[in-house]
């Protein structure tokens, strides 16, 4: 029975090779929302592989487990996988890839729950600092207005979307600047880009020795914040934008020779500066295209068999 084999090949020659291409690949900064795209069916990809993997070598290393499988299945279907030819590796792959699935789900379960006491916790702090006023209801995406002698806006994932600016940035931003850098937030709470980054962070925290998932953090983390500038330049210019990520960010360091957690601002005032063209609706439909095939090739290997029997 190959069939589990060839998967996990599959989904190892993707985790290897997708990444590679798409750190080569010179469309990547200017859609930022293809590229976001792209990396979440490469790592669907990948999983389904593991996923179709364990449930063939399941079903081969247990009867039991092949019953429900194969329930409806005629029996030249069966044969076609040839289930009874396996060795003793069936039973061990099953067991490896079904701890590796409920790891998996256990860290994605440990990130949701730390972000959100982490949540809570800021939302404590922004009742403590700004209450509400008499008669004030608590809207979707309020903006809370905080002393601080910091520049900074934030966004506060959740239910009710907060955004939050300090009276510093308040002081510096000028204009139109102020709009952007709200604009900018608002691109976050509308995409849910909290979910993105909590899952890429759930799998590389629990698989640090993989490296597909530890590059989904990174780009993850990258181009949410370059889909979010898109997202304020479209409507307040690119240069309103830069100048705001400037006015925040240049008492910290960040333009600095050394580097600081901030070192990507500078990157993205500089795309934002050169402004380089989008590509066209029609390549950007193929992309899409093209990526929405990486988690269907896991399905095409592992039915071959069974509707080549059929044929």
């Amino acid at each position: 029975m190959m069939v589990p084999v060839a998967l996990l090949l599959l989904g190892a020659l993707t985790a290897v090779l997708a990444p590679k291409l798409l750190a080569r690949a010179d469309w990547v900064e200017r859609e930022p929302v293809v590229a976001l795209w792209v990396w979440q069916c490469v790592v669907a990809g990948v999983l389904l592989c593991c996923v179709l993997s364990m449930t063939l070598s399941a079903a081969a290393a247990w009867q039991a487990v092949r019953g429900h499988v194969f329930a409806p299945a005629p029996h030249d279907v069966v044969e076609a996988y040839a289930l009874s030819a396996t060795g003793p590796w069936a039973a061990a792959t099953a067991v490896a890839l079904a701890l590796g699935g409920v790891w998996t789900a256990a860290m994605l379960t440990r990130e949701i729950v730390r972000a959100r006491a982490r949540r809570l916790r800021s939302r404590r702090e922004l009742v403590v600092r700004a209450p509400l006023l008499p008669g004030e209801e608590p809207g979707p995406e309020r903006l809370v207005v905080l002393e601080g002698e910091r520049p900074d806006a934030w966004w506060l994932p959740g239910t009710t979307p907060q955004l939050v600016v300090t009276t510093a940035a308040l002081r510096r931003l000028k204009g139109r600047q102020l709009d952007a850098v709200l604009a900018h937030e608002q691109g976050h709470a509308q995409a849910r880009h909290d979910w993105l980054l909590h899952c890429s962070d759930a799998l590389a925290t629990g698989f640090p020795q993989v490296p597909v998932f530890a590059a989904f953090r990174d780009e993850m983390h990258r181009l949410v914040e370059l889909a979010a500038d898109d997202t304020a330049s479209r409507r307040y210019g690119r240069l309103t934008v830069a100048l705001a990520l400037v006015e925040l960010n240049e008492d910290r360091g960040t333009f600095g020779p050394c580097p600081t957690p901030h070192a990507h601002v500078p990157q993205r005032v500089h795309r934002l500066l050169t402004a380089h063209p989008r590509l066209t609706a029609g390549r950007r439909l193929r992309l899409t295209a093209a990526a929405a095939l990486v988690p269907v090739v896991p399905f095409l290997v592992t039915f071959v068999p069974g509707l080549r029997a059929l044929g």
